[in-house]
């Protein structure tokens, strides 16, 4: 009977169970994490191979550097849900957010980002000095110059917020190499001048529940036309990038610079396009590749070069 009894209770409390890890996920933005973990290994991964250092023998190094990028990139994207509690309402893509269907109290999201915020920066300053600042420097850069500041006060809110998204292949880099490298540098700038485009896509999308949460992003403010523009100047920047690398050798050079090609023929296809949302999409979706397949050949040609 007592077995019974525990059965019938697992089964009811599995559902609720598996609803609370979706819940906490989407909490700290999982989304978010693992895209900006795959920078953070890219980064930490190059620095390896450009320094001649060994993977495997400095594993605690790499351990603790994934780990603690990914607590304070969950802990930054928590303290986001925290700090827009006002405004996620009105936008059908957060109004299900934990935080605003009520999951998790106020106090608890405040305490899982913090904690999660601290505990990652004591991983991160384990693996190097380096690390550990550059996390707090991106840490500060999402929390406080994008999502206190500038986010809803300044049309340029979608540039400030690139900063913080282009820090982590660079905390992968310092955690190897302290002094950082002309790598690094490339990896940050590749980041920062990909980002615009990829958000300005999704704003496009989401125009209008920007427009109600009184959010000023660029398409809400300066309208289409303004943003394609913006758009197209930010892949045009993309385009000499890729030649920081040269290390990687010369199919890097030519399959990164198809990719950017690529995306600035549909950059500028956007201007006689017909449907801006359709466009759009194809924009964000182009865009998410574009960085997947770029950072992925950069670990492959870095093992051939």
């Amino acid at each position: 009977m007592s077995n019974g009894r525990a059965i019938s209770t697992a089964r009811k409390t599995e559902p609720e169970t598996t609803s609370f890890l979706k819940d906490f996920l989407a909490l700290i933005k999982i989304g978010i994490v693992n895209s900006n973990l795959v920078t953070t290994f890219t980064g930490m991964w190059l620095a390896f191979q450009f320094t001649n250092g060994h993977f495997l023998e400095r594993f605690d190094v790499v351990l603790c550097t994934m780990l603690g990028a990914a607590f304070i990139i969950g802990g930054s994207g928590a303290l986001n849900n925290y700090i827009d509690q006002d405004i996620d309402p009105v936008m059908k893509r957060t109004k299900a957010r934990p935080t605003v269907t009520g999951r998790f109290r106020t106090v608890h999201v405040l305490t899982i980002s913090l904690t999660l915020l601290i505990v990652g920066e004591i991983l991160l300053f384990t693996a190097s000095l380096a690390a550990g600042m550059w996390g707090l420097a991106g840490i500060l850069a999402y929390v406080v110059l994008y999502s206190m500041w500038s986010k809803r006060k300044h049309v340029s809110n979608t540039v400030v917020g690139s900063i913080s998204g282009a820090i982590p292949p660079v905390i992968g880099w310092a955690a190897v190499e302290p002094n950082l490298g002309f790598g690094a540098l490339a990896l940050f700038l590749i980041m920062f001048a990909w980002q615009p485009p990829h958000f300005y896509a999704l704003a496009m999308k989401r125009t209008e529940e920007y427009r109600a949460a009184n959010i000023p992003m660029l398409p809400v403010v300066k309208g289409f036309k303004r943003t394609k523009v913006s758009m197209l100047c930010w892949v045009l920047s993309l385009l000499p990038l890729p030649f920081l690398l040269l290390e990687l050798g010369t199919g890097f050079i030519v399959l990164a610079t198809v990719l950017n090609v690529g995306w600035l023929v549909l950059a500028i296809s956007g201007f006689n396009t017909k449907d801006d949302m359709k466009w759009a999409s194809k924009m964000f979706i182009y865009s998410l590749n574009h960085m997947t397949i770029l950072f992925v050949s950069m670990i492959i040609f870095s093992v051939f070069s």
